[in-house]
């Protein structure tokens, strides 16, 4: 079925139930006309089941519809039938819709469990997400099936992971404005200039406002804007969108008494958005109106405004996003971080108010419970459009609607005895600062318009209308580049509660000279910064602003956790800054709302500062009691005091882990830094080094075709060209060449016209190098710059691998294949090395201590160098030797396949996987771990503990 005629269904569908529905009669009626006729389910009655048995308590019940594809539990009732009333049940409990399907969830076999839980009353359907911590029901009413039948896609589509109407309908904001925007681009007499770009950027935003503004009921009626501006025509029309900006400025008892009446009829708005007179507004044409007018007719006060944010922000031009790192952060991932930060505590303290039986204690604990909720002061020091300090805003105010409801024992009556002003919370709790001023603006106006639809929310509670207009409160959002300006100038920090965000992607070899500059000033008592990403500067410029009664939680990439990043950045954060992390969220792939999804690996760190003299001199409010004291805990603590207590949280693929130490790699172990190592940690090893780098500008390397073109017209050539090898060609059996010329007498080529030409270029173009040290390389083109080339075999290691394999390939070359600087060598290696460093044991020390080139693993010799290698018994050693040559001996089964193919999880032959197991499992046994019961995290631990025990021998 097409979309028009899902549409045209959904909309013959809600004419014929309105008003309609007893559970016994029509159920199955209503669900078989949904599937067949709007989701185009050809035999319904074949995909769903009707009153599908299931035991409770040992007596037969029935489930009202149960659909086994999708696993969809449906729970229906008649029609006035509220779905959130408790109603009883056999055994004289009562339960709600939701309450008694998730009953007969609870007793299903593990395979047919719920994924979702569907509660109806005819004009209602309540959907619950059973993957979501807390399910909260979506609500879609009967009414709006005809324009959101989509959210009924989960009922048949196995891979629907959402039902929300929020992020359908705010990407299709965002598809208005940015049309908009495109074609008022086109209007500038200088669509380049800055002062172009800021005028249309406050356009947009003074429209969407007045989009949102006439759809959520704040102007006199239903799509007032609409009306009013559509009258006009050419040049009018421009002329009556600036009367309605200037209108919307100006307090009702300063107006030329003699306006229009329907321009009068405009509120007085507030704020400054519509203050500023001389923004540039350029003519509007006939496409502009129409593309204006459409936009208008769309239902704007159903979008979320932490996503519009983020979706608004992305007509920007890609460019300056990328600059900038701006990435756009999900509604799931900014709950990653405020969850932990703060919410889930602020949950579970409210429940347990709610479990207070007495009314008297219960009624003073939500009160000051709600006093609690307005005093608290949020920062997002690199804010962009909003987004986190509009969804912290949007879930505080959901939860203060539940102590609203709580205060009038559910029922929503507004008047009681000190209840006159229901709403404590407010949007002035809010700080950001943001470089990019549309980005303020943005974050402004999603923020404004967050409070309103939390006002109607509470609205629906107290039945009664409060007030929005004029917009009484105000974030505070500033403008300016957070790692110059002091934050303390933003907001006290004697005040602040929270500090959180997504700080600018930009790794260190990508930073524009004013991003250097930055981090200069950010890390002014650390020199060896310089290695560092960009998003550090935010870690480093919290932990000199923050006191023990401020908590931190940042996104990051992942590589702030890894490699050479930890020693430099971590240890200087603990030893330096009193830092201590409380929670994080280990490597997750990053989702985003945004229309250019960003592909990066990130991870989620929440910190704190421990310090007993931070305290003293930043001291907390004197009414502010600090939020780390937990258990008793004083939290300035001495932290070996702490060790035993299992108070700090790790968060992979939905689980939490309980720990009582996180280290700067994220890991349950000691503070250990892993840095550059000029010899192996274990006496003994050899050395590993990079292979040899030709800096020729492509000239003394070859393809296959060159080189077979060069030895038939000079069969002498050949002894003059060896097998060239880089990582990209070890791993997937790529064939290349070079010209390898040392001790060749010159003599043997120096009448082979096609070698002396490239040995000219390769001179030319090492003059021109700005290294002085190549520049006199010139004098000798014939040789690589750098040779490392082994006599013997070796073992390489690739620099750069996938982190898509288990394991990275590993393998031996002999001396006439030559290595690239890309490859790192071990010469003579033995098998027991390889059989080492081939497992999983190495492979887990690798993935924590390697850095990351994107989110590829980038090798080096410090992880090499500072692996704690294991003692092995003779019997350990043979054994681990005899399964390294199988895993050599399987491989050599597959001459035509590479190393690509063979390390790729999907076609990893069973043969070699096997061997990889045998092998893995007598490494571990070997260092003494147990195969079964041994997780990547604990092998990590116990490794990083052998090393601080190693190191800490040497002195």
């Amino acid at each position: 079925m097409t979309d028009a005629e899902k549409r045209e269904a959904a909309r013959l569908f809600c004419q014929k139930w309105k008003n309609k529905g007893k559970e016994d009669e029509d159920d199955q009626k209503f669900w078989i006309e949904i599937l067949q006729n709007i989701l185009g389910v050809e035999k319904p009655t074949d995909y769903i089941e009707f009153q599908k048995k299931v035991i409770v308590d040992g007596n037969t019940k029935r489930i009202d519809a149960y659909i086994p594809e999708t696993r969809v539990i449906i729970e229906q009732k008649s029609l006035g039938i509220s779905l959130d009333k408790k109603g009883s049940q056999s055994g004289g409990i009562e339960l709600t819709p939701y309450e008694q399907a998730k009953r007969y969830n609870d007793n299903l076999p593990l395979s047919e469990k719920a994924r979702w839980i569907v509660t109806s009353n005819f004009a209602e359907i309540w959907i619950y997400d059973m993957e979501a911590k807390v399910p909260e029901p979506e609500k879609l009413m009967l009414e709006n099936i005809k324009d959101q039948y989509y959210r009924l896609n989960f009922l048949i589509d196995k891979k629907e992971e959402k039902v929300s109407a929020e992020i359908e309908l705010s990407v299709k904001a965002g598809g208005y404005i940015a049309r908009i925007h495109e074609l008022f681009l086109k209007q500038y007499k200088d669509p380049n200039s800055p002062e172009t770009l800021k005028s249309l950027n406050k356009l947009c935003v003074r429209l969407v406002f007045c989009f949102y503004a006439e759809d959520a009921y704040l102007f006199p009626e239903k799509n007032y804007f609409q009306k009013y501006t559509k009258k006009y025509t050419g040049s009018d029309y421009r002329d009556a969108i600036i009367d309605v900006f200037k209108i919307l400025n100006e307090p009702e008892d300063k107006r030329d008494p003699y306006i229009d009446e329907g321009l009068n009829a405009f509120p007085y708005v507030n704020g400054g958005l519509f203050k500023e007179e001389n923004i540039e507004i350029p003519r509007i044409d006939d496409e502009l109106r129409e593309a204006i007018i459409e936009a208008s007719e769309f239902d704007w006060s159903q979008i979320s405004p932490t996503i519009f944010g983020a979706v608004f922000e992305s007509t920007l031009n890609p460019e300056t996003r990328r600059a900038g790192g701006m990435h756009y952060t999900s509604i799931e991932n900014i709950h990653k971080v405020i969850d932990p930060l703060f919410f889930d505590d602020l949950n579970d303290e409210f429940n347990k108010i709610k479990d207070i039986s007495k009314a008297s204690d219960k009624t003073k604990a939500l009160k000051t419970f709600q006093d609690k909720l307005a005093s608290l002061k949020f920062l997002d020091p690199a804010c962009g459009s909003g987004n986190f300090l509009t969804e912290t805003y949007v879930s505080l105010r959901r939860l203060e609607n539940k102590i609203i409801l709580e205060l009038n024992q559910g029922q929503g009556v507004f008047g009681a005895e000190g209840f006159n002003n229901p709403i404590k919370v407010s949007i002035n709790q809010f700080y950001g600062i943001e470089i990019n001023d549309f980005a303020v603006t943005v974050a402004k106006t999603a923020l404004w318009i967050a409070e309103s639809q939390m006002m109607r929310e509470t609205q629906t509670l107290v039945r009664t209308e409060l007030d929005f207009l004029p917009l009484k409160t105000n974030a505070t959002i500033v403008e300016g580049n957070a790692l110059r300006i002091d934050w303390e100038s933003v907001v006290p920090k004697s005040e602040l509660n929270y500090i959180m965000g997504n700080p600018p992607f930009v790794g260190h070899q990508w930073r524009s000279k004013e991003q250097v500059e930055d981090m200069a000033i950010a890390f002014y008592d650390l020199k060896n910064h310089g290695k560092l990403d960009y998003v550090s500067a935010w870690y480093q410029k919290a932990s000199d602003f923050i006191t023990p009664s401020i908590k931190v939680a940042f996104v990051s990439t992942n590589s702030i956790c890894q490699g050479e990043s930890v020693g430099i950045l971590w240890r200087h954060l603990f030893d330096t800054k009193n830092v201590e992390i409380e929670f994080a969220h280990l490597p997750f792939k990053w989702t985003s709302e945004a229309t250019e999804k960003a592909g990066v690996h990130c991870v989620i760190i929440g910190f704190r500062c421990d310090s007993k003299e931070n305290s003293d001199k930043n001291p907390p409010a004197a009414n502010a009691a600090s939020p780390f004291t937990k258990g008793g805990l004083d939290c300035h603590a001495d932290k070996s005091a702490r060790n035993d207590v299992l108070n700090k949280r790790l968060y992979e693929n939905g689980k939490v882990t309980f720990v009582s130490h996180i280290n700067g790699y994220l890991l349950n172990a000691p503070d250990i830094f892993i840095e550059s190592r000029g010899k192996p940690l274990t006496q003994g090893m050899p050395q590993m080094s990079k292979g040899s780098q030709p800096t020729d500008g492509g000239n003394l390397l070859l393809s296959e075709e060159e080189r077979n073109d060069l030895i038939k017209k000079y069969p002498k050539a050949q002894s003059l060209i060896r097998q060239y090898i880089s990582a990209d060609d070890f791993i997937n059996n790529k064939l290349r060449y070079c010209l390898w010329l040392k001790d060749v007498a010159p003599n043997e080529y120096s009448k082979i016209p096609p070698i002396l030409e490239r040995l000219e270029a390769v001179k030319q173009m090492r003059l021109k190098s700005p290294t002085k040290s190549v520049q006199k390389d010139a004098e000798i083109p014939m040789l690589f710059t750098q040779i490392r080339q082994p006599e013997t075999d070796y073992l390489v290691v690739p620099e750069v691998s996938s982190e898509n394999r288990r394991y990275i390939p590993i393998g031996f070359l002999t001396p006439d294949v030559i290595a690239s600087n890309k490859l790192y060598l071990i010469p003579n290696a033995s098998l027991y090395l390889f059989g080492i460093m081939i497992s999983n044991v190495h492979m887990a020390w690798m993935r924590v201590t390697a850095g990351r080139l994107e989110s590829r693993y980038s090798y080096s010799p410090a992880v090499y160098n500072n692996f704690p290698w294991c003692k092995p018994t003779d019997i350990q050693k043979s054994k681990i030797e005899t399964s390294a040559q199988a895993i050599l001996d399987i491989r050599a089964k597959y001459p035509n396949s590479s190393l690509a193919d063979l390390y790729k999880d999907l076609t990893m032959p069973p043969d070699l996987r096997k061997a990889h197991q045998a092998n893995d499992k007598a490494v571990m046994e070997a260092y003494g771990l147990n195969v079964k019961d041994t997780s990547e995290a604990d092998c990590v631990s116990f490794l990083m503990n052998l090393y601080k025990e190693i190191t800490s021998k040497k002195g």
